[in-house]
């Protein structure tokens, strides 16, 4: 946002009389049921549905290299009716396909999907800023849908078909993720951008719930396969909802009310956000806010891999849980973050709204609290290891606090660059997945030392990168465009 759109988000949206009080707003502008927060559902059910395609193959790659069937059939499609020495008929089962892939494989099949995302993250942000929103993630979405459906003719095909496939997936999802935050810069209020990101960013936690939930299910009864081609025809469906109710500015809105409209231009008339296609990339580089808001990207999800990575380790390792109950708490998390995230948005625009905290003291306050309480919690947890209740509770803080960084350094890039929103969300993502690539290996080795004084260390570790980025992005991080993100910058590459 611009110094005065800054304003505009600590005293209200302006007023037709220029004396800083808020304009009554139309009754049909405002409310959960206005447009922009449908188009906030619309996007969160996208999220849900690339989130659980990103999971889907994790879950069904041990039903796929051993699955149910015998040793004798080890490529086979069939029906074997088990029976005990006697003959006993016990059930009938059905069995998928069941590939002979080494551990080596399985780890290149796992990673094929970041592969795409790693090339693809900054060109995608690129171009994100040249092509529309609604056309680029609804082709995407249907790609990677699409894609979804033919993963098991392509396992079939052989092994390297569906990696290339997996990597292609990477790409289309990449340009997701790059391209929704352009859809708020011409949608979403200030005061209100928050709890439209956190909703439709939600999507990714439910969708990561739904597949850890359901998916292991789905593979027993119906067979691998299904989970591809029910989350595959999910995200069809709904790429066909985004294209017919999706738009990219609200003035070319079909359906939309003559108040929220006015609403929305006029919270956003002293914005300065039109997407520009050169880049002042010299002026980037030498950006000190932009680099907070960047490395804040890293060091903020550095715990979550943890977590993600070796949280069914560590409960299975140290609290002695058994797998099907680690799913079940791994599970409970990410529900509890799903809940955390929308929260913190709507407890963001309320304290701007209501004129209680400027935007910089809100980006810079939850950022804090979502640094400082999970790394205190997460140091202490080998220290409470005698418990699972009290490591459940602490985890559950953990991750319930961390949320309310997505209101705070997260979407810190939208407030100094509006007009290169995209090029910075892909160019953040490399930041991500950096942090998914090292934290994992680093962790590993610490356990690999020592198991006991592992734990510890990994938590140590985890807690010291989340509080370093959180210090540098108190110190430089800002709220209001930069000059290098305006329209009258001359600098360009």
């Amino acid at each position: 946002m611009s110094t005065r759109a800054e304003t505009t988000a600590t005293t209200g949206e302006p007023s037709s009389s220029g004396d800083g009080i808020t304009a009554p707003v139309p009754a049909s502008s405002k409310g959960m049921c206005s447009v922009r927060h449908g188009l906030a559902l619309l996007l969160h059910l996208c999220n849900f549905a690339i989130s659980t395609q990103q999971m889907n193959l994790s879950i069904a790659l041990p039903a796929m290299v051993n699955g149910s069937a015998p040793p004798s059939l080890p490529n086979a499609s069939s029906s074997v009716a088990l029976g005990d020495r006697n003959g006993t008929l016990m059930g009938l089962k059905v069995l998928a396909p069941v590939y002979a892939w080494s551990p080596e494989i399985q780890g290149v099949l796992l990673s094929s999907l970041s592969y795409g995302s790693f090339v693809a993250s900054i060109p995608s942000g690129y171009v994100a800023g040249l092509v529309r929103p609604r056309h680029l993630i609804g082709a995407a979405l249907l790609t990677v849908s699409a894609l979804s459906l033919f993963i098991p003719l392509a396992a079939e095909a052989g092994v390297a078909l569906l990696i290339v496939l997996r990597t292609v997936q990477g790409v289309a999802q990449v340009m997701i993720q790059t391209s929704q935050y352009l859809i708020w810069v011409k949608w979403a209020p200030p005061l209100e951008r928050n709890q439209l990101i956190t909703i439709s960013i939600s999507g990714l936690m439910l969708g990561s719930l739904t597949v850890l939930l359901v998916g292991g299910f789905l593979c027993e009864t119906l067979g691998w396969p299904y989970v591809f081609y029910i989350f595959g025809a999910i995200g069809c469906a709904c790429s066909c909802l985004w294209f017919a109710l999706a738009y990219d500015d609200p003035a070319a809105h079909p359906f939309i009310s003559a108040g929220e409209r006015d609403l929305i231009a006029r919270a956003l008339a002293q914005e300065d956000c039109e997407p520009d296609g050169s880049l002042p990339v010299k002026a980037m580089a030498k950006s000190l806010p932009l680099w907070s808001a960047l490395l804040s990207q890293f060091s903020e999800h550095w715990f979550f891999y943890v977590l993600m990575a070796y949280l069914p380790t560590y409960l299975h390792s140290v609290l002695h849980v058994d797998l099907r109950a680690s799913g079940f708490l791994s599970a409970l998390l990410l529900g509890v973050a799903f809940i955390s995230i929308i929260l913190g948005g709507l407890l963001a625009d309320f304290l701007l709204s209501r004129h209680i905290l400027s935007l910089l003291v809100v980006r810079r306050l939850f950022t804090s609290i979502g640094v400082l309480f999970p790394s205190l919690f997460s140091v202490l947890l080998p220290w409470v290891s005698f418990s699972l209740g009290v490591t459940m509770a602490f985890l559950v803080l953990s991750l319930a606090t961390s949320s309310l960084c997505q209101s705070g350094a997260l979407v810190n890039f939208i407030d100094i660059a509006p007009r290169y929103t995209g090029f910075i969300k892909g160019l953040s993502l490399v930041f991500v997945q950096l942090s998914g690539v090292i934290a994992p290996t680093v962790s590993g080795f610490f356990l690999s030392q020592d198991a006991e004084r592992g734990w510890r260390n990994v938590f140590l570790l985890s807690a010291a990168v989340d509080v370093s980025g959180l210090v540098f992005f108190l110190v430089f991080s800002r709220a209001e465009v930069q000059d290098w993100a305006r329209a009258q910058t001359l600098t360009r590459l």
